[in-house]
């Protein structure tokens, strides 16, 4: 079995919750892409990142059933554990900075893949949301206090390959973002956290904790 690095990404106050993300740090072992999809869906993680360049933080990124050009939640997790200043990716450079206990990225919305960006009326009903069949990607999303930017989410990936709900999603938070033009405090999940900041010139910071899990 190839080593591989277990991170959680985007975790809460308490260092609980978060994705998690498998990260293989030596993408040379597998420099195949029917191998890498192969390895992906057999961890099982919502996404797996090959490092194929870890001094220039050059990343493929891989979900069980298919390779991504760009995702949030590996990008923040891979930046943290590589200590890079920036990302190189398919959909292009993302930069990345250490704050604290904050990992953060920026990135444009349009690397994002689509995403059904779905309100309710109260962060109740989406907590009392059950899990759609598979179809749209849709991330769900209520404002628990509007004034200062808080929202209640949850992302069903609907791809029918295991994974039925995404823990914490920063795509999906990267397009909201956009989508409303304002910093969000994002609650996802059972209790994972995502803070985002629009920046100037079309781009988002995206950040969050990162946890080495093994």
């Amino acid at each position: 079995m190839t080593d591989y690095d277990v991170l959680r990404v985007f975790c809460g106050p308490d260092g609980g919750y978060g994705n998690e993300l498998g990260v293989v740090r030596d993408g040379s072992l597998l420099p195949g892409r029917d191998d890498r999809q192969a390895l992906a869906g057999k961890l099982g993680f919502s996404e797996t990142v090959f490092v194929d360049d870890p001094e220039r933080g050059v990343i493929d990124i891989y979900t069980p059933t298919l390779r991504l050009p760009f995702a949030g939640h590996p990008c923040v997790g891979t930046a943290w554990l590589l200590d890079v200043p920036e990302l190189v990716t398919p959909a292009g450079v993302v930069g990345a900075r250490q704050d604290g206990e904050f990992s953060w990225i920026e990135a444009r919305a349009q690397w994002a893949p689509p995403r059904t960006l779905r309100q309710y009326p109260s962060a109740a009903e989406v907590d009392a949301l059950d899990v759609p069949p598979p179809g749209e990607w849709v991330y769900a999303w209520a404002w628990e206090d509007e004034a200062a930017g808080r929202i209640r989410a949850r992302a069903f990936p609907g791809r029918g390959d295991g994974i039925d709900e995404d823990e914490a999603t920063g795509a999906a938070a990267l397009l909201l973002t956009d989508r409303l033009g304002r910093a969000l405090n994002i609650t996802q999940g059972r209790g994972s956290q995502i803070l985002t900041a629009p920046q100037p010139h079309g781009w988002t910071e995206i950040g969050g904790r990162v946890r080495l899990e093994r």
